[in-house]
């Protein structure tokens, strides 16, 4: 029995470190800016909508048009040339909603969210094409009915997003800010604002801090999530093109080191 019992403790030992190797291998590799980061977004209708389903009906390769470019020049910025640093896929749409993360739950709620929602993920990848490194499932919402969506989820160990959407082509370029910002989690990037009021951290939550007048910032820092106009004040940015990637960002995902 005690033979039994130490055969079983190995074997569990054993596939717990196979498992650890292999997140080390893909966080390695994921930010190793070798080569394309494989992206695959999955469609969900977040609120059941006739507007949601039918934006998410004719979502392709547009919708997400401004992602590519801006890796590229901010890769470019930290002296990394890769003329194809993400690709994204788009999976057919999929009905089931992910395990929603507890509200102010402990640590061990958090671990239990995390396994489901990982197995959960495992269980939705139908995604026929090379397998992704990062999972993206996008929720979409009318934003007529629903003006205010819940927050977004990017977890590095799993590379996994949970991001909540406007399902309207106005809302279509501040989407792919969000898309971003929840890609950047997903490989090492923390948020860089205070949680109780979103306004951007100094120094790090600012594109520019050592701007003179500091005030007001021209772009936002995409860790930051807004563009710091005063003390107490700051906006969100309308596109990617007014956002950049900090170098606290950039040495968490490995751009700088």
């Amino acid at each position: 029995m005690i033979l039994n019992k130490q055969l079983r403790v190995a074997i569990l030992l054993l596939i717990l470190l196979i498992v650890a190797l292999g997140n080390w291998a893909t966080d390695r590799r994921a930010t190793d800016w070798a080569h394309s980061l494989r992206v695959v977004i999955y469609p969900i209708n977040g609120d059941q909508s006739e507007v949601a389903e039918k934006y998410i009906q004719n979502i392709d390769e547009d919708n997400f048009s401004a992602i590519k470019p801006f890796f590229v020049e901010e890769l470019e910025n930290y002296g990394i040339i890769l003329n194809d640093p993400i690709n994204i896929a788009i999976s057919q749409p999929i009905s089931q909603h992910p395990p929603h993360p507890p509200e102010r739950g402990n640590i061990f709620q958090v671990i239990l969210w995390s396994l489901k929602l990982r197995y959960w993920a495992f269980q939705r990848d139908e995604y026929q094409g090379p397998k992704p490194e990062i999972q993206v499932f996008a929720l979409y919402y009318d934003p007529q009915t629903t003006p205010e969506v819940r927050h977004s989820t990017g977890m590095e160990k799993g590379h996994i997003a949970i991001i909540n959407l406007f399902a309207h082509r106005r809302q279509n370029q501040t989407n792919q800010f969000v898309i971003t910002h929840e890609l950047l989690h997903t490989l090492g990037a923390t948020d860089k604002y205070n949680l109780s009021d979103n306004q951007p951290i100094y120094p790090y939550g600012y594109a520019e801090p050592e701007r003179e007048p500091l005030y007001p910032q021209v772009f936002a820092e995409v860790m930051g999530g807004r563009i710091p106009l005063s003390d107490n004040n700051s906006e969100i940015p309308h596109s990617l093109n007014q956002v950049i990637i900090g170098e606290q960002t950039a040495r968490e995902i490995h751009l700088l080191k």
